[in-house]
């Protein structure tokens, strides 16, 4: 951690310790990162006698049900006035969804993230590219608070850090990232059962949906590109929600010859979501940024609003182009 990132850190707990009321949020289309750091700040807050509301702003995927306080992310109404409002995995104001407007209410805002395209919309603005995860961060802020990071916490962070460097495997994986879960693991948690309630509890609906989906790959570029289409009929046909499609891109770039994978969800008939992965070559995020969209360079998303073939040649257009 930089210099620069450690004053951030410190300003931000100078504006926690002196608020009252604090409002904490994260992207709309909620994953692992994302909820494991809103849960373990608000916990490690909680310790500090805070009073902390954890904004809900989309449903919550099945597969991160299993953790601690879960129940405390829940709706509120809208204030006119909010003291601090913390911003948690988010590139950009826009993706907190609802909690925009909390955003937008706020006296002081912290913006807490790992994305190379975060907009810096905060107040403080505690952003680190080249950490693994926001869960790392927010493993640092807890830290500095001196708070004592619990069995509970730890959960938490570690499904955050397990969930964004794919079980450690992808290259945003760092020293820093090891040593962050070795101090958790000394906590005491079961990292058996949280690994068995992350990667080893694929509903029967998400499986037919998977095999279903492998039915439609579509390679280009001599297999550089593999592309799969997840259609409203085929989530129907399956019972599947969107949430189910979650791994689908991960599978096409394992496959040796794909550099980039592409993953389309039909959200609506002209509202396309985007998921990019790509192995060493490609910076996925340039794609996505093209759109309005961005992440990572090995991982990013995007929304594009035409109906599905269009969406499907312009994000196509773009890839090839990557490559050239």
């Amino acid at each position: 951690m930089n210099s620069s990132q450690d004053n951030s850190i410190k300003e931000a707990i100078k504006l926690i310790e002196k608020s009252g009321e604090i409002y904490i949020c994260s992207h709309v289309k909620p994953d692992g990162d994302n909820i494991g750091s809103l849960l373990a700040l608000a916990m490690a807050m909680k310790k500090l006698n805070k009073n902390v509301k954890v904004l809900k702003v989309d449903e919550i995927p099945s597969d991160y049900m299993f953790l601690p306080n879960v129940d405390i992310i829940r709706e509120y109404e809208l204030k006119e006035k909010i003291e601090l409002f913390i911003a948690l995995d988010s590139g950009d104001i826009e993706r907190l969804g609802l909690g925009k407007k909390f955003a937008l209410n706020a006296e002081n805002i912290i913006n807490i993230d790992h994305h190379v395209t975060n907009t810096k919309f905060g107040n403080i603005n505690i952003v680190s590219p080249s950490s693994a995860a926001t869960g790392e961060l927010v493993y640092e802020l807890i830290k500095q608070m001196s708070v004592k990071i619990d069995m509970d916490i730890a959960t938490c962070l570690y499904t955050a850090i397990s969930t964004d460097t794919g079980s450690f495997m992808y290259s945003n994986t760092s020293h820093l990232t090891h040593l962050i879960v070795a101090e958790l693991l000394k906590t005491g948690i079961d990292v058996g059962e949280i690994n068995i309630n992350l990667y080893q509890k694929r509903t029967m609906e998400r499986t037919k949906l998977f095999i279903d989906a492998l039915n439609n790959l579509e390679i280009y570029l001599d297999g550089r590109i593999g592309l799969i289409a997840v259609t409203d009929e085929m989530l129907k046909s399956n019972n599947a929600k969107t949430e189910d499609s979650e791994g689908i891109v991960s599978f096409i770039r394992d496959i040796d010859t794909v550099e980039v994978a592409c993953l389309l969800k039909e959200i609506s008939k002209n509202e396309i979501k985007v998921s990019l992965r790509s192995k060493k070559e490609i910076d996925v995020s340039k794609i996505s940024n093209k759109f309005n969209g961005g992440g990572h360079i090995r991982a990013a998303g995007c929304t594009l609003y035409t109906e599905l073939d269009d969406a499907k040649k312009l994000i196509l257009d773009e890839i090839e182009m990557a490559f050239r």
